[in-house]
């Protein structure tokens, strides 16, 4: 897509600070880390949402995703990652071009999700949701 920031970045139009490529993917640094070491994960050929995201390649993405998350720990002395895909601007996803985050975190590192876990008002509740998705699989 021509006006995609992230196509542009994979067809080096944008600079970006590069920590891997291959034929399919690119792993760039987020220049708007939430913790420094905050590096993205994307296929160079454009997909939006992961509904559409060829299996093979989703596959690609996450395991590339892991092996930078351990270059994250071993590299950067991170204690922990976060691994993030978000779909949709309901969801916070901003760049409409599939891409995965690989968040490094480290103790101390002052960053909170502020996670607000929610009740279903019942069991029937939750089981009545489970059987519409169930019917979509």
């Amino acid at each position: 897509m021509s006006d995609c920031i992230f196509c542009k970045i994979a067809n080096k139009e944008i600079p970006a600070t590069v920590v891997f490529e291959d034929d399919d993917l690119l792993v760039f640094m987020d220049i708007g880390p939430i913790i420094k070491g905050h590096a993205l994960v994307i296929p160079k050929k454009h997909y939006d949402p992961v509904t559409k995201t060829p299996d093979d390649l989703l596959a690609k993405l996450h395991l590339t995703a892991k092996r930078i998350a351990q270059a994250q720990m071993n590299g950067l002395g991170a204690d922990g990652v976060n691994i993030m895909q978000n779909n949709g601007t309901a969801a916070g996803q901003e760049v409409p071009h599939i891409h995965v985050h690989v968040i490094p975190r480290f103790e101390g590192d002052g960053h909170h999700w502020n996670w607000n876990a929610k009740k279903y008002d019942d069991f029937d509740e939750m089981a009545e949701l489970a059987d519409k998705m169930r019917k979509h699989l």
